[in-house]
């Protein structure tokens, strides 16, 4: 890609075509996982920003995205209460490509394949601006937590554990 050019994933084509203001932030990504988690806190030290996108599976629901803090864990349990199932499992990595579009570190709650029930954690709700995938490695975008929700169609819940 060339210095200064705009990636055009899925999710950057939904923000513009949204008119929903955002920040593109781009980053080293490697292969080595610490080295990505390095460069994505020099984004956001306090990792309070910095959101992880989640794909899962529910016994009733089929798939579903949550989207937590990145220093937090998710809380199946609590995420199988707000949704109505029984049972949630992670979706399998080797899966995820095919059921969103995406890959293991690009990632975006915006911009799946399909759409699929996107859950908030409740403690983003509350922030100027959060960090999501921009769905490739290597980029994420800053935008409000309220402009995600209404675009994807979200809640914010409680799904932290």
């Amino acid at each position: 890609m060339k210095k200064g050019k705009q990636p055009k994933t899925n999710a950057i084509r939904l923000l513009d075509k949204a008119k929903i203001d955002y920040k593109l932030h781009e980053y080293p990504w490697s292969q080595n996982y610490s080295d990505s988690q390095t460069s994505l806190e020099q984004l956001d030290p306090t990792r309070q920003k910095l959101v992880k996108t989640i794909v899962t599976i529910g016994d009733k629901t089929g798939v579903m995205v949550a989207c937590i803090p990145g220093k937090s864990e998710i809380d199946l349990k609590a995420l199988a209460k707000v949704s109505g199932n029984k049972k949630i499992e992670l979706l399998h990595l080797e899966d995820l490509e095919k059921t969103t579009g995406y890959i293991r570190g690009g990632c975006s709650p915006i911009g799946m394949k399909k759409h699929f029930p996107v859950y908030l954690s409740k403690d983003i709700q509350n922030l100027d601006t959060m960090i999501v995938s921009a769905g490739r490695r290597g980029f994420q975008v800053e935008l409000a937590p309220q402009d995600l929700k209404e675009l994807v169609k979200a809640e914010f819940v409680a799904i932290e554990a």
